[in-house]
């Protein structure tokens, strides 16, 4: 058995760890922001296959107590999000308002594991884990490997809690979490099916299925789900009930959530004055038999980091509940034969900036290595293509519908200096979220220059999917039904709907063509208008790549 003690490189603060190996192995110290470990395994006889199905129960249910009990004064609690009710058991539920939400969570009285989320660290051999307990002991790990009856590798947990809004009235903290675990399963097998088991506040969870990340340059096909504008509401359960049946039917790798998450801010008349933090913990519970089977990569928007979007989150409570790589409001990381580059765009990313600069040493570095990563994929919140007249096209301004403070300063960069890099370096695809509708373009550069073509694609294709469960934006806020569609489609739109909720889904079939669907919600096939096949030529390398930099490159790398 392998113990890995307290191995999660946390928020950016590098920490020395000690790796155990109990048998007869011996003990080494190594330092876990280097390279990682020798991926030393033991592999049953039957060996590693890879089913292409998702079959375990993805429902969830909680009934348990304090210290033996069964809750307060020998109540039974009981919480289970409702991922079997129709949408008319949703009040108001109707395109485009997605109507009441779901009860909130009440995590004080949730003992065993719960909110369950993976999350890639970048490195194919690791898988980052976070879950949610309501009291924590000195035994927190996380017991994992490749073959189901031997979880052979152990992980422990670090664990934090935090406190919002204190009320000077009632000389009493709002809200207090849960104590949040964070743990690293490392020695992974690359583009192999893996088990784990939480152990935490003396509870256990279920044995839960995952598969690693493929190793760089991998020919193993890659699925991803993409989402945004997601919520606590009923239509939010139905869409993620939606992609619960799709794991029934593949595998997918990871699923890219575009900002606008849980929408914890004060944004109906319902809630108090602060953000509701019970909302956080309702949303993490509704997502989990998704997060829980697969990493779940996500990006701040604006009802995250903006502080008055966000009432005064201001980004602190997504980095409280996410385990991002890098900075976690903009880093990268690679899967197979895909490498994903998540951006910020409630901040600048001109030349100047520390974006900026990141960004585009981040697009050099990919494209020094485009044999490992024939796809370069984008992913951020507010979309620089949108033809709903609510919020338009984003340059980095505020915009006629938006409901915050005139004065924000602008973010720079956003109107051409980021699409410039886009197109020089060979982004393939850019996924939105912000606009709560669907819109696919077709490739485009320079606003006006755009092939109606998916064949041999040369330019960016950009993907807003922002209709996860959020109301619609089918009208004009504030007229009488306006439509928020103009009656003459622009010529980058290759598709679009505003009346729909749904997500997106992109196989990446091989190193010159991926497939885009995006599945209504409540259809089970996608329909032929959602449906893209996009394909490039082998071998194409963006044209600014100076070719003696990449031989050098490759004599350094051989001597």
């Amino acid at each position: 058995h392998y113990y890995i003690t307290n191995n999660l490189r946390m928020k950016g603060r590098p920490v020395l760890l000690l790796l155990f190996v109990v048998v007869s192995f011996v003990s080494s110290k190594m330092d876990l922001i280097g390279d990682p470990v020798s991926n030393i395994v033991e592999r049953s006889e039957s060996g590693f296959t890879y089913n292409g199905a998702a079959n375990d129960n993805l429902s969830y249910k909680v009934s348990e107590g304090e210290d033996g009990e069964d809750g307060e004064n020998g109540e039974a609690y009981e919480f289970s999000i409702p991922y079997d009710k129709a949408i008319e058991d949703f009040t108001g539920v109707a395109s485009p308002v997605c109507g009441d939400e779901i009860d909130q969570l009440d995590v004080s009285k949730m003992k065993k594991p719960h909110q369950i989320r993976l999350s890639y660290t970048g490195d194919p051999t690791e898988m980052a884990i976070t879950w949610t307990t309501n009291g924590r002991t000195e035994h927190e790990l996380v017991n994992y490997g490749p073959v189901k009856s031997d979880l052979n590798y152990t992980s422990t947990s670090i664990s934090h809690q935090y406190k919002w809004h204190w009320d000077a009235e009632l000389s009493e903290w709002y809200y207090t979490s849960g104590f949040i675990h964070e743990a690293l399963m490392i020695n992974l097998i690359p583009g192999m099916i893996h088990y784990y088991q939480i152990e935490s506040n003396g509870e256990e969870s279920a044995v839960i299925k995952f598969v690693a990340a493929p190793d760089p340059g991998s020919n193993t096909p890659v699925s991803f789900m993409h989402v945004g504008d997601v919520g606590t509401f009923g239509t939010s359960v139905k869409v993620t009930n939606d992609m619960m049946k799709r794991m029934e039917e593949q595998q997918f790798h990871g699923l890219i959530h575009c900002g606008d998450i849980s929408y914890a801010n004060k944004f109906n008349h319902s809630r108090p004055k602060n953000a509701e933090q019970k909302v956080w913990d309702t949303w993490g519970q509704m997502v989990e038999p998704v997060g829980s089977k697969m990493a779940y990569m996500a990006v701040p928007g604006n009802h995250e980091l903006d502080i008055y979007d966000s009432t005064n989150e201001n980004g602190t409570i997504y980095t409280k509940r996410f385990i991002m790589p890098g900075n976690e409001r903009y880093f990268s990381f690679g899967v197979g034969m895909v490498h994903f580059v998540a951006v910020s765009t409630d901040e600048s990313i001109d030349a100047s900036s520390t974006q900026g600069e990141w960004f585009k040493n981040v697009l050099k570095k990919v494209n020094q290595n485009r044999k490992q990563w024939p796809w370069l994929v984008v992913f951020q919140h507010r979309p620089i293509y949108n033809s709903n007249k609510i919020h338009g096209n984003w340059t980095g301004t505020n915009t006629p519908q938006y409901s915050g403070p005139p004065d924000l300063p602008p973010f720079e960069g956003w109107q051409e200096y980021y699409e410039t890099l886009l197109v020089e370096h060979g982004v393939d695809l850019v996924l939105n979220g912000h606009v709560h509708h669907y819109e696919r373009t077709w490739p485009i550069r320079n606003r006006v220059e755009t092939v109606k073509s998916y064949q041999n694609v040369k330019y960016p294709v950009h993907i807003t999917c922002g209709h996860g469960g959020q109301s619609l934006y089918k009208y004009v806020p504030k007229t009488d039904k306006e439509d928020s569609y103009n009656d003459t489609v622009p010529l980058f739109v290759a598709s679009r709907t505003n009346t729909d909720w749904g997500h997106c889904e992109l196989e990446f079939i091989n190193h010159t063509t991926v497939k885009h669907a995006m599945y209504l919600m409540g259809e089970n096939t996608p329909r032929e208008e959602h449906v893209a096949i996009i394909t490039k030529a082998s071998g194409t390398t963006p044209t600014f790549v100076n070719l003696s930099l990449v031989i050098a490159g490759l004599v350094l790398l051989i001597f």
